[in-house]
């Protein structure tokens, strides 16, 4: 069994802990992290805190190349790994009671308590230091994306009189651990104080790469008990002094408001400051309290569609709920030109870019949870990027598109051999998201116009990438990586030649049905696409029945995960890289991950057959694992594998499954708690524009139940010891529940199949 860390309470809508953890400080800022989708921060104390921990603060779409470097040999390499910076660091401040400062790493503090409610997204922590109970609340606004709050309340509870002094501070003297380690990213461009507070705007630095600089303005104000007795610059941050004294019995409160603006939305600089001031005065004339039921106001308007409601498991709810709130904390889908990072505003790993995670994990979750406006942006963020892509592929001596791994721009930014160059698998994905939104929603205008011209350099990509074996005449893709990382170099990933294969199939299609003389597509070029879908080659293995990961993955030793000594786990933090390329374990789903793709092209009996297989050699080290073998787990019957995988994906980072959570959240992946029980424990499925399910209740709940968005309709399942099917919203609709077809017009009730 995998060893985990739970370092926080449980609580169906609330994060929470009543002890500062001091080893464990980078896991509970990470776990306690709030943003609104602008900007974003991890659970990092406002007040000193001398022990080890990740101070980080990030707006979204701002970033810096990586001074990575690489030699001739790598013709063709990305020129620089783009990086998620940390932002200025606004929330700062240092505490002073009695002329001594409070250090949260040493001070002596009773009747600790932190609190991340879910529900808002307001993060709250108290504790009693020196006679003073500090309390201090903190939310990203969502009706104002460019404002955050901070507010504190000090009460004296000793008798004593006491001196309180805040030093409110921006900070532009910080720096990322991840990349670029203790290189400076803000210069200075202009900073002031006004009557109420101060401003500092910056610019990143130059850089060799020809990237734009990103300019920023934060402007911090003040509402409450406190009068500001100083204010200075130093060392590359404003700071503002107040003071105030507390006598017996009473509380001051001091609310501390930031507002944050981007060259990503201004081009002129006058502009941009006018624009701030002008936020700044028109917040001036709302209150706490006003912004604080906004806050809740907006939430709850997201909760009404999204949650997932389940009886028996507090620990199940937790998870579900923990996911979907970091999720719609950093992407809802306001801004076309930002995606969704693995880690999203949580950390800097991964570089805080888009991956290919977004189409294939987090497009069905968008579809059903939110307008479809939301996954509409997600698509045109990539069209947007169409140029650029075209690059990539050119870079590569190849025709078409390349849609890259990492990337803050469309093109490629990602400086590892295996993925820059071989793990192009996700050009299909790009593709697949195309499908997957024209599929659900039944609108096929999308397609028509602007994916056709994606499909169609994706499919000129595939087209010049495969290769054609005489001795087997037949069609081949060599020197890949699939899905399973573990596994560098190979030739014939089935995963990756089936993808491509679809791609050609689906591009001709909608070729003949949407006809786009401009694009240029020859009828030999048709041709060829056809005859490489007829002659691909696909590893199997007939006695063993199934499709084989990639040439020569039989030919290992193939022992399962359940015979190695725990203590290899995870392999990644335990063996070195050479053994582990060399050993059967798959890092996630790959053949799976087809399967699941397109899962109403094969049989049960191949699916069995293929997760009996595959599933005992996966040792789940990639957070998008558990939840692609939660889904076929449920639909083969195997409902405790089933509930096993979603517990995984649900509390991978409350449980710290892999241990990296201390790096920031696995954001993208959290799509699969929710993929895990739609898809997998209800069954719902949609293809050919079909609705479907076959619900089965874990033995170990009382009930679920969630909404979905489909074709303009509004539907609410819940499942218990009956399945009930409500119609909120919309004109009827023809289900199949458990392979009887209904028209739903309002309800529709059965017995769990």
């Amino acid at each position: 069994m995998k060893q985990i860390t739970r370092i926080m309470g449980i609580d169906p809508w609330k994060i929470t802990a009543n002890k500062i953890e001091i080893e464990q400080r980078r896991l509970q800022e990470s776990l306690t992290s709030i943003g609104n989708g602008y900007m974003g921060m991890r659970g990092n104390f406002a007040e000193t805190f001398s022990g080890d921990h990740h101070q980080g603060t990030y707006v979204a779409g701002v970033w810096y190349p990586d001074k990575t470097r690489v030699g001739w040999w790598k013709n063709g390499y990305p020129e620089y790994f783009g990086k998620a910076i940390n932002a200025l660091d606004f929330a700062k401040i240092r505490l002073f009671i009695d002329q001594k400062e409070v250090d949260l790493a040493t001070a002596e503090v009773e009747n600790f308590e932190l609190s991340l409610n879910m529900k808002n997204g307001v993060l709250t922590y108290h504790y009693i230091v020196a006679g003073v109970r500090v309390t201090a609340e903190r939310f990203f606004s969502i009706a104002t994306q460019e404002l955050a709050v901070f507010k504190f309340t000090f009460e004296n509870v000793d008798g004593d009189l006491h001196s309180v002094r805040v030093e409110s501070f921006i900070n532009a003297n910080v720096h990322n651990e991840d990349s670029n380690y203790a290189e400076n990213f803000w210069e200075i461009y202009d900073h002031g104080t006004t009557e109420n507070g101060s401003y500092i705007l910056s610019q990143t630095v130059p850089n060799p790469f020809g990237v734009d600089q990103f300019t920023l303005l934060a402007r911090q104000e003040y509402l409450g008990d406190f009068d500001i007795t100083q204010q200075i610059f130093e060392d590359g941050a404003v700071i503002d002094t107040l003071d105030e004294v507390l006598p017996f019995s009473e509380t001051l409160t001091l609310e501390k408001r930031v507002t944050v603006l981007t060259s990503r939305d201004y081009d002129d600089l006058s502009v941009m400051t006018n624009a701030s001031v002008a936020l700044t005065d028109s917040l001036s004339e709302v209150t706490y309290d006003e912004l604080f039921n906004a806050q809740t106001e907006g939430w709850a308007t997201r909760w009404e569609l999204a949650d997932v409601q389940i009886e028996g498991s507090d620990e199940a709810q937790q998870g579900i709920r923990f996911n979907l709130f970091q999720l719609f904390s950093t992407y809802y889908g306001e801004d076309e030109r930002l995606n969704i990072g693995p880690k999203g505003l949580t950390g800097e790993k991964y570089g805080g870019a888009t991956y290919w995670d977004t189409e294939a994990y987090a497009v069905p979750l968008y579809l059903a949870l939110a307008d479809t406006s939301v996954t509409h942006n997600l698509l045109k963020y990539r069209h947007h990027q169409l140029p650029q892509a075209q690059h990539n592929a050119r870079q590569q001596g190849l025709k078409g598109a390349l849609y890259p791994m990492v990337t803050f721009t469309g093109v490629e930014c990602h400086n590892e051999w295996e993925i820059t160059f071989e793990e192009i698998h996700r050009n299909g994905a790009i593709a697949y998201a195309i499908y997957n939104y024209t599929n659900y929603t039944g609108d096929e205008t999308y397609l028509a116009h602007e994916g056709l011209e994606v499909l169609v350099e994706i499919a000129r990509f595939w087209a010049d990438r495969v290769h054609y074996s005489k001795r087997k005449d037949q069609y081949m893709i060599h020197g890949v990586t699939g899905p399973n990382e573990y596994e560098n170099n190979i030739n014939n990933n089935w995963y990756t030649n089936t993808l491509a294969t679809w791609v050609l199939k689906y591009t001709s299609e909608a070729l003949s049905k949407y006809p786009r003389p401009e694009l240029n597509v020859s009828a030999d070029e048709l041709e060829k696409w056809q005859e490489i879908i007829t002659k691909m080659y696909y590893p199997q293995d007939e006695e063993l029945g199934i499709f084989v990961q990639h040439d020569g993955f039989l030919d290992k030793d193939l022992t399962p995960v359940a015979e190695l000594d725990p203590k290899n786990l995870p392999l990644n933090q335990n063996w070195s890289w050479d053994r582990v390329l060399r050993s059967p374990y798959i890092k996630q789903a790959d053949v799976l991950q087809g399967i699941y793709f397109f899962g109403n092209k094969y049989s049960l009996d191949e699916k069995r057959k293929n997760f009996d297989f595959y599933e005992p050699l996966t040792v789940h080290e990639s957070s998008l694992s558990p939840s692609i073998h939660s889904i076929l787990a449920a639909e083969l019957g195997y409902d405790e594998k089933a509930v096993e995988m979603y517990e995984r994906t649900a509390r991978l980072d409350l449980d710290n499954y892999n241990n990296d959570t201390k790096d920031g959240l696995h954001i993208t992946s959290m799509t699969g708690s929710w993929l895990a029980i739609v898809q997998g424990f209800a069954q719902m499925k949609t293809w050919d524009g079909q609705l479907s399910f076959a619900p089965f209740l874990p033995k170990a709940w009382k009930g679920y139940a969630f909404h979905i968005n489909y074709r303009g309709r509004l539907l609410k399942i819940t499942v218990n010891d009956s399945v009930t099917i409500d119609l909120l919203k919309g004109t009827p609709i023809d289900l199949i529940i458990y392979d009887h077809q209904i028209n739903l017009t309002d309800q529709y009730k059965c017995s769990v199949s």
